[in-house]
This record gives C-alpha cells, structure tokens and sequence, in this order.
C-alpha cells in the first residue's frame, strides 16, 4: 500500500503579480497548499485548495493580521516565498525620502518581519526553505533605480545571514535573482531610457538584446527556479546562495 504524505504548505507574496501568479500556479500543480498574499484584489482564479489573503505587506500590523490568517489555514509551514516589491525609477536626487522608505518597507523590511513570523511555523514542520526574490540589480545596475537595487543588494546579505542562523533548524535560506523577466513591473520600469525610447514592443526587443539569449524572460521560467531552491530534494545542500536567472545578461562585458 502506497503511502500519503501530508500536503505541504507554502506562503507567497506579490501572488498578483507575474512572478507570483506563475509560482502559485507551480506550487499548485505540484501538489502543495498555497496561501497567497497581495496588496491588490486577486484577479482571477486561485487554486480552490489554497488561501489568498489581501493585505499590504509593508506594514507590520499586517504581517501580523497575514500570519493570523496563514495558522488557521495550515499550523506548519514548509516554504515561504518573498516575492512581493515595489519599484521606483527615477534619478536618485530626485527620490523622496517617503519613496525610499516605501521601497525599503515593501522590498527589505517586510522580508524581515515575515521570516519571524514564519519561522516557528517551518520548525513545526521540522524545517524548510526560505526564498527571496531579490534582482540581479542586487548585484549589477543601471541609473535611476538606486532605491530598488539598495533594497535587492539588503536582501542578498539578509539571505546570506539567515542561512547562518536557521541552519540548526534545518531551514535552508536563498535568493534568486531574476534578470529582465516580461513582468508589469518590467513593462512600467521600461520609461527609464535604458533601453531606447521607442513604443514597448521596441523597448522590449532592445532589451532581449542584451541578453545571451536573445530575449526576455518569462514568469513561469523564474518560478521554475524558485519551486527548485523551495524543493527539500532538489536543493537539499543549497543554502546562503543567490542564483541568477537572467538569459546570461550579467555573463557579458558591457563593454562588448
């Protein structure tokens, strides 16, 4: 007789946007139960097993409300996902401080504020993963995006210090850094002159030039990644490491 194993439980923010909805999707068809979190109304389905949770994630009162809602869902844990940010992109002497703050609330902060409040629910589970989606802005930039590359670049030193810490409880802590991904995000972030001032469809195409790949990413290839670091099996001895997933792009000299 074949045996069930219980079902596992992930939590996912910015479960709205591209990346998020494609690793809901993932994690779903994969058998696991997913609470999702976002700070905009859910626009379409969610995966009738699963829980969706509206709630702005950079205030701290609900990140408490958010877990109140995740333990009645499901008393352990096995992964969270800190998918979830925001982006300003605009010279950096123009930024104000509210954006900054804005920014480091929703993309570093509330990282912070939900791994507490996960944490005791993975090591119900007898452990599990912690992933961060950082950027490779964490690591390579570009002008007018000083605030989000700050918040990606404290996110990879937040993950690599996690690992240390969690690492007696058998929870393992990595990052993925995504490259040009086609995203809302992306798509919003394309007026920055980075990439010509043609209509999208020319933004877009100037853009997957720059990759060794020859194109842009999709959400579902990211989320692939992400289920990978999330897996027990798959990355068992992974942990403290940022994997960068972007068509090549930081692989070639920007002198060539």
């Amino acid at each position: 007789m074949t045996e069930t194993l219980p079902t596992k439980t992930v939590l996912i923010t910015g479960a709205g946007g591209g990346i998020g909805r494609a690793t809901v999707a993932l994690f779903a068809q994969k058998g696991w139960r997913v609470i999702g979190v976002d700070r905009f109304p859910l626009n379409g389905e969610f995966p009738s097993n699963g829980h969706f949770i509206q709630a702005d994630i950079s205030y701290p009162a609900s990140a408490e409300l958010i877990f109140e809602q995740a333990r009645a869902v499901s008393p352990t844990l096995h992964a969270l996902i800190n998918n979830a940010a925001v982006q300003v992109a605009k010279p950096l002497i123009e930024t104000t401080v509210e954006e900054w703050d804005a920014v480091m609330a929703s993309n570093l902060r509330s990282v912070f504020l939900f791994v507490k409040l996960a944490y005791p629910l993975l090591v119900a589970a007898g452990g599990g993963a912690i992933v961060n989606v950082s950027s490779v802005h964490a690591v390579q930039t570009s002008a007018n995006i000083a605030a989000y590359a700050a918040s990606k670049g404290g996110l990879l030193a937040l993950t690599r210090a996690m690992a240390i810490e969690f690492a007696p409880q058998n929870i393992r802590v990595n990052a993925i850094l995504p490259g040009a991904v086609d995203t809302p995000m992306l798509r919003a972030g394309l007026n920055r002159g980075h990439v010509g001032h043609g209509d999208i469809h020319q933004r877009l195409e100037n853009l997957a030039r720059k990759t060794v790949n020859g194109r842009v990413g999709k959400p579902e290839e990211i989320a692939s990644a992400i289920y990978f670091l999330a897996d027990s099996e798959q990355s068992s001895f992974m942990t403290g490491q940022a994997l960068i997933v972007d068509g090549g792009a930081t692989a070639r000299l920007s002198t060539e």
